[in-house]
């Protein structure tokens, strides 16, 4: 209950001259702690300096990927950080998925939780706002244009740093910096001298796209502290997060509504809850507002808000810069091209964002079965993007966490006891079974392959072949009829390709668990992919039950999610979706010959995509290469298994060059959690896993002189490539530890055994340097 001294401010009317407009003079910007970290941290390196001696954190924009469709946002958070703590524009709509964009100029809250790069807006929640306004609570808000404490910046008084995000809201005064520890977030106000009114918004009442809140709760614990939960229901079902933020300078009186029905009960609960806190004169006219969140608890929510306890704003700053230092040092690279070094290190940064830790101090969290669950002995992860993922993210987790990947393998096995199946694509606790296949099946493959073993491996097997067999997301059909009837399941062929895939891992698994049924049962389904191809027109294409091939066919039709046989694309972009098995798509192709025609052809067509509804995910387009969109990924180094690998290093590099770069809409499609970042990180390095559960790395075009893996231990993994440059993309021969590579892949073990591979590059292909090409699946 509040104190009696204090006393309870209902709010007046909105005051015209309070809302300066955009165009009022904006309040000089203040001089950034980041500023005065990388002084410190580079021996007070400055801009004249040589750029070598930059700290690997100054190379890292978190405004790239923030215009356009890659849904990244540029605020504050750890490596792989349960909050996020970053502005929110407060529109909804697909481009600001992650609660901000590039394109806007108005912010409405700050707030803890964020997605990285997805296509689905979700969270934002316990949003915080600073303001000098007058706030009237009792009436609605149809849009953010009615909310009185809205702000307005400009991006040349707005900056961010891996850790850091700082803003002046140019209409108020207010300079806003947010910092983050694992799982807290730091806001740092500073009003300007003479304000008559210094508040803080506390918003649990906000709709982000189609999540809306369920119930809330807020109680005012004494004059610095305030907890409460927010319930919501959207693309997850059933999220809940609990908070507790603890203020500076003493709160000197409050309102609170739901709604628009003003409360003054202790503790109050409803449906849309909102409260202005005032704090009158605060020391130097800085609030510091720290915030801890659980899934689980209050009480996690306070010991989350511990970690920060005795440290100031600049102190967590500068421990968030060094966490972030630490990540990104796990690969190094040497190039005079700083455009080049910036879009690298960004790709690490984001590479590192999910899955994210949802574990509390605790180690509690909330499950798919609604309960509060614990994770003895492991750091519960949650966010798993797998339909992206899997692709190349979780394998390169394999070289650069290896701390962590039991843990990752131990959260989806709790997700499967909680749930009864291996996630699809999980959301803070909860399954949104979005996107097709069973993903959780090759990063579990890949782990126990490259030698990841510490979690219950009999388990692990028993939930792979449950997904798998289970009958919903057309896996009945798939049973039944050896395919999937595209008159019977709405994305069959995709959902047949990936489904092929995982059951591969899965024959691979049981094979080396002695499971000789399930995998030869397996090694069969893993074919069905053959089933599917329309040979008549060279593509993968939609059967419908009684046999016959789906008419009118059109490769280049896209429907997004409805009246479709593929997942956000066309039949060109996923007929190669055969990565276990790329001799036999060649062979049911025609051959080497006709093969790399056919692959010709995907890159050399137009980009029209035809259809009334067309996928707004496919993008970044190279004829009908699209990637901007994740099924695409493995094609271009395709060309190795026919024998042409000077194609694949032609195409990569384009790739690389036209689809990749260091300004806000630098990315050409959605990150998802990382994908996209982890294929130019990979790419860049010269390989990437083709099967990402097969401990193969294909070879391609590298793009730096010198790259250096830091394998731990004292174990490194250098990547050389003499002679690199935009005109010397061809391989002309490659030695691995100073014997001559034949071969257009190396194995992880050879990566992980630390060592030197070295590129000789040149401008023309070498047509002759491999005798090998292909891992063997």
């Amino acid at each position: 209950m509040l104190p009696m001294a204090w006393t309870v401010r209902y709010p007046q009317l909105k005051n015209p001259d309070m809302m300066a407009p955009f165009h009022v003079q904006p309040h000089y910007f203040f001089i950034t702690s980041l500023i005065l970290l990388q002084l410190g941290a580079c021996n007070e390196v400055t801009e004249e300096t040589d750029t070598a001696t930059q700290p690997v954190t100054h190379w890292v924009d978190p405004f790239i990927g923030t215009a356009a469709h890659g849904h990244t946002y540029p605020g504050a958070v750890l490596p792989f950080g349960m909050v996020q703590v970053s502005p929110d524009n407060g529109i909804e709509g697909w481009d600001w998925c992650s609660g901000y964009h590039y394109s806007d100029s108005v912010i409405i809250g700050f707030g803890h939780l964020h997605l990285s790069g997805t296509g689905i807006g979700d969270l934002t929640d316990i949003r915080l706002m600073p303001t000098i306004r007058q706030v009237d609570l009792s009436t609605s808000a149809a849009s953010r244009d009615d909310l009185d404490y809205r702000g307005y910046y400009k991006h040349d008084l707005e900056q961010a740093s891996p850790g850091l995000y700082e803003v002046s809201l140019v209409d108020q005064g207010i300079e806003v910096a947010l910092t983050a520890t694992l799982r807290s977030g730091l806001q740092r106000y500073r009003f300007p001298a003479g304000a008559s009114s210094r508040s803080v918004v506390l918003d649990l009442a906000h709709d982000t796209n189609w999540d809306r809140p369920t119930e809330a709760m807020l109680e005012i614990v004494n004059d610095t502290l305030i907890t409460g939960y927010r319930y919501s229901t959207g693309w997850a079902k059933d999220q809940r997060v609990y908070f507790a933020v603890t203020f500076s300078s003493p709160i000197t009186s409050y309102i609170a509504a739901d709604s628009t029905a003003l409360q003054d009960t202790q503790p109050l609960v409803g449906t849309r809850l909102k409260s202005v806190f005032d704090f009158g004169e605060v020391e130097g006219n800085n609030l510091l507002v720290r915030t801890g969140i659980s899934s689980a608890s209050v009480d996690g929510a306070l010991k989350s808000l511990a970690e920060s306890d005795g440290l100031s704003f600049d102190e967590v700053a500068k421990q968030a810069e060094l966490a972030w230092g630490q990540a990104l040092q796990k690969i190094t690279i040497s190039s005079s091209n700083e455009a080049l070094k910036r879009t690298f290190h960004t790709a690490m940064y984001h590479a590192n964002l999910s899955p994210v830790t949802y574990s509390d101090p605790n180690q509690e969290y909330k499950g798919p079965n609604g309960e509060v669950n614990v994770s003895d002995g492991y750091t519960r992860y949650d966010v798993f993007s797998l339909w992206d993922t899997f692709r190349a993210a979780h394998p390169l987790f394999t070289i650069t966490q290896p701390d962590k990947i039991n843990d990752m393998i131990q959260s989806l096995l709790a997700h499967y006891d909680e749930h009864g199946l291996l996630p699809v694509w999980s959301l803070l606790g909860n399954e949104t079974n979005t996107m097709t296949g069973y993903h959780a099946i090759p990063v579990i493959a890949d782990a126990y392959f490259k030698g990841f073993r510490g979690y219950d491996v009999e388990k692990a097997y028993e939930a792979m072949k449950a997904s798998a067999m289970q009958d919903i997301r057309g896996v009945a059909f798939y049973k039944e009829y050896g395919y999937i009837p595209s008159d019977l399941e709405e994305e069959s062929v995709t959902k047949n390709l990936e489904y092929a895939f995982d059951d591969w891992c899965i024959a691979q698994m049981a094979s080396d668990l002695g499971k000789v049924e399930d995998a030869d049962y397996f090694t069969t389904r893993a074919q069905s992919y053959q089933k599917i191809y329309d040979a008549s027109s060279g593509f993968m294409r939609g059967k419908m039950s009684d046999g016959s091939w789906r008419s009118p066919f059109d490769p280049k039709r896209s429907e997004h999610r409805s009246n479709t046989d593929y997942t956000e694309g066309n039949a060109w972009q996923h007929t190669w979706f055969v990565p276990h098995d790329v001799p036999g798509l060649i062979s049911v192709m025609g051959g080497n010959e006709d093969f790399v025609v056919k692959l010709d052809s995907l890159f050399s067509l137009d980009s029209e995509i035809t259809g009334d509804n067309v996928s707004v995910d496919i993008s970044g387009l190279i004829g009908q290469y699209a990637h901007g969109n994740e099924p695409s990924h493995h094609v271009a180094y395709l060309y190795n298994y026919a024998g042409m690998p000077w194609k694949t290093q032609a195409q990569v590099r384009e790739i690389l060059r036209t689809q990749y770069t260091d300004q806000p809409d630098g990315l050409c499609g959605n990150d998802d959690c990382g994908q996209m970042s982890a294929w130019y990180i990979f790419s860049a390095l010269g390989f990437y896993p083709v099967n990402p559960a097969l401990g193969a790395y294909d070879l391609g075009s590298p793009l730096f002189e010198k790259a250096e893996i830091n394998l731990g231990d004292g174990r490194m993994f250098t990547v050389l490539a003499n002679g690199v440059s935009d005109d010397n993309l061809y391989v002309q021969s490659v030695k691995l530890n100073g014997e001559p590579l034949r071969k257009t892949y190396i194995l992880h073990e050879e990566v992980m055994s630390g060592g030197v591979i070295e590129f000789e590059m040149g401008p023309e292909p070498n047509k002759d340097w491999f005798t090998t090409f292909g891992p063997e699946s």
